[in-house]
């Protein structure tokens, strides 16, 4: 199997601060996506999972590294020493500076500011002393300055032409390699120094980041912030000092950018030529392939609407929706002459004014608050995307038409969707049925997971899909890509709880998986030979058209999270799959061309697995996990007969054979003196263990 090092991991555990979190993902997401998936992770993972194999750069932002060193002593700094000396790549910014050194001297004649002492990780092989510069302050921008870096460009292999020697990088705490000079010997590189004096000795020279090579792998620490980018530090009138020093890093920021674009590749990374924009958020467009249905799904919703300014919001849980008109807003009398019933009109009307008494003036707050952030933020700047309000256009007349969504036809997707549910022989669909589509979103799992209040008043079939996600989720740390050329949906179930015995809840990510097989096999004649398998219990993998034969990479992958309402489990399935970039893995479209068949079509596909899901669920509430599911199941797996390292028995080694159609568990063989069996069956959870299987082991979160 190939595992493709996709992962820039950012540390986001204890010690850390969430602005140098922050700040780590922005400017990093600008320069490496979507050839790597940045994501923040917890010393948990480091500890537990099997986060190295797919891990491109391991990165520890700024805060205390104190705290650093009471999560990771003992095995996590030995997995991140081990990860390192085998070919991976580390990067310190400040704190994480500190952290990657053999000892640490910070603020030594202080008795309420130092820390003293040596550190595990050793990657610099002396000393990180501070405070490079007097002032600092915890939490506060009172010793922040602009600190003037000059760059070794002999330390490059490819330095622009014309970059300059100089440039102003944000400074807050951080501290000098001290002898960075004398400790070229040993592999040491400077790749800026500090131009003016510095509050503490440092030795022969003045390093204020520093390279090198630790094993097979490589190392940067730094002792400033050039992370930070000047659009998202915000001046304030009480530190005049501190709005100069942002118009100083602002004035050198193409300096710092190209900077940091060098680090990068020193560390061995693919960088982009040009920052990467986070695109803005779109409208979201609810549509049904029956227009009256998108009235019908309003009314569903109507009782949870909030009216601010004569315009209508649901405030959930975590999101804030804004409903506007086909060609305008929603207008009060107008939203309810196209929902309410005559039957409960005025009953309806008044229960609706006495809960907007009783309720409203809470939510209106928030909804206003909200308001005020969107109208306040800048695109450039870092944004809480969960704070900006998410927009809703219902088409109840027609469809959006190509100029509303160029990147989605809304025709083809439900022309094709009746096709597909009529191969299946599917009475009345409603998988599909109603469809949400945004552009550009945050994540369709947690726009529809994250509040309830939508979720539990959205019908089973609902289905929000989108061209970009900004802030996409996965399971664990294993978090999928999803750059332009991905299709990316989440569906809604409503799984009763007297069917959890016969149809347990843990199968849907099963039927998610055989469902994208499936559709995608039987999308046309000609492409149920692709060579598309299944990971254990939620990836989908392909072979590598140019590879060697059984050669298998990640294309996507399955989420499904379930919470207990009433009478039923309220389900979101959201399912990433790459179709058309290259990037980081494979695409199915690259699998096609070389079979000589067309490109997939977005709306097609989408219409084809949703109909095989449907077709599948609705046979599963039926008849369970049948034997024929688990027979097809078998057949696109990768796992069949397979050697696993059982850590959660004593490294017993064992086969895997299958799993049990009762509750999903995963069964394996045990295997003695010269792989014999020994006749005993272990059962494994998949939502209590991190697997890595093309490394042949299990490993059990505790």
């Amino acid at each position: 199997m190939a595992t493709k090092k996709m992962n820039v991991l950012v540390y986001s555990g204890n010690g850390s601060t969430t602005e140098s979190v922050r700040h780590c993902l922005y400017t990093l997401r600008r320069l490496l996506s979507p050839t790597y998936a940045v994501i923040s992770i917890t010393g948990d993972v480091i500890i537990k999972e099997p986060w190295t194999a797919s891990c491109a750069l391991l990165v520890f932002p700024g805060g205390a590294d104190l705290g650093y060193c009471r999560t990771l002593n003992g095995e996590g700094n030995r997995r991140i020493s081990q990860y390192v000396n085998r070919g991976g790549s580390y990067l310190g910014f400040c704190a994480g500076g500190y952290y990657g050194t053999s000892r640490c001297e910070f603020e030594v004649n202080d008795k309420k500011m130092a820390v003293v002492g040596d550190r595990e990780l050793c990657f610099y092989p002396g000393i990180c002393r501070g405070l490079a510069f007097a002032g600092f302050v915890y939490h506060s921008e009172a010793g922040a300055r602009a600190a003037d870096l000059k760059i070794n460009k002999a330390a490059f292999s490819d330095v622009l032409a014309g970059l300059p020697e100089t440039f102003k990088s944000y400074y807050n705490g951080g501290g000098v390699f001290v002898d960075a000079n004398k400790l070229e010997s040993r592999g040491v590189q400077t790749l800026a120094s500090y131009t003016e004096d510095l509050h503490v000795d440092s030795g022969e020279g003045s390093a204020a980041v520093v390279y090198k090579k630790v094993g097979a792998g490589h190392v940067v620490l730094t002792g400033p912030h050039p992370e930070f980018a000047p659009t998202n530090l915000t001046r304030t009138v009480k530190l005049p000092s501190y709005s100069e020093a942002i118009d100083l890093i602002t004035s050198t920021d193409a300096t710092r950018i190209q900077f940091m674009r060098m680090c990068l590749q020193k560390l061995g990374l693919k960088v982009n030529e040009e920052e990467q924009a986070v695109p803005s958020l779109s409208r979201l467009y609810l549509s049904a392939h029956n227009a009256a249905d998108v009235s019908v799904l309003i009314r569903l919703w109507r009782e949870t609407f909030t009216v601010v300014d004569g315009e209508e919001y649901i405030k959930g849980e975590n999101d804030v929706f804004h409903f506007e008109k086909e060609g305008g807003t929603w207008g009060v009398a107008e939203l309810k002459k196209a929902v309410d019933v005559v039957s409960d009109a005025i009953t309806g009307k008044n229960k609706g004014k006495e809960e907007q008494e009783g309720r409203g003036d809470e939510k209106v707050k928030e909804i206003r608050e909200r308001m005020e952030y969107a109208e306040t933020s800048k695109e450039d700047k870092i944004l809480d995307y969960d704070k900006l309000i998410k927009k809703i256009t219902p088409h109840e007349r027609s469809l959006p038409s190509t100029r509303e969504t160029p990147f989605f036809h809304h025709d083809s997707y439900y022309a094709n969707l009746a096709h597909y549910h009529q191969k299946c022989g599917t009475d009345q669909p409603t998988f599909g049925k109603c469809l949400l589509y945004g552009e550009v979103v945050t994540s369709t799992n947690t726009l529809l997971e994250k509040n309830p209040t939508l979720l539990r008043n959205s019908p089973t079939g609902l289905t929000l899909t989108a061209t970009t996600q900004i802030a996409g989720r996965g399971r664990g740390s294993n978090v999928w890509v999803a750059p332009p050329g991905a299709l990316m949906f989440s569906t809604i179930l409503h799984h009763s709880f007297t069917l959890t015995q016969s149809a347990p809840i843990i199968f849907v990510q099963y039927l998610a998986a055989l469902a994208i097989v499936r559709g995608i096999h039987n999308y046309a004649p000609g492409y149920s030979n692709l060579p598309i398998k299944l990971k254990w219990p939620n990836d989908i993998y392909a072979q590598v058209p140019s590879g060697k034969e059984g050669e298998f990479v990640k294309i996507g992958g399955i989420l499904v999270h379930s919470s207990y309402s009433g009478s039923s489990y309220d389900v979101v399935t959201g399912i990433g799959i790459n179709v058309a970039n290259a990037a980081p893995t494979t695409s199915l479209n690259a699998l096609a061309k070389r079979e000589g068949l067309k490109a997939f079509q977005m709306e097609r596909l989408l219409a084809s697995i949703l109909a095989q899901f449907e077709h599948l669920y609705t046979s599963f509430c039926c008849n369970g996990f049948s034997r024929d599911m688990e027979g097809e199941y078998y057949d696109s797996w990768l796992h069949t007969n397979q050697i696993v390292t059982l850590e959660t028995h004593d490294g017993a080694r064992a086969r895997i054979k299958g799993i049990t159609r009762d509750w999903g568990l995963l069964l394996a063989e045990e295997l003695g003196w010269e792989d014999r069996a020994t006749g005993r069956i272990i059962q494994l959870q998949s939502d209590s263990n991190s697997f890595d299987f093309f490394k042949g082991l299990l490993r059990r979160k505790v």
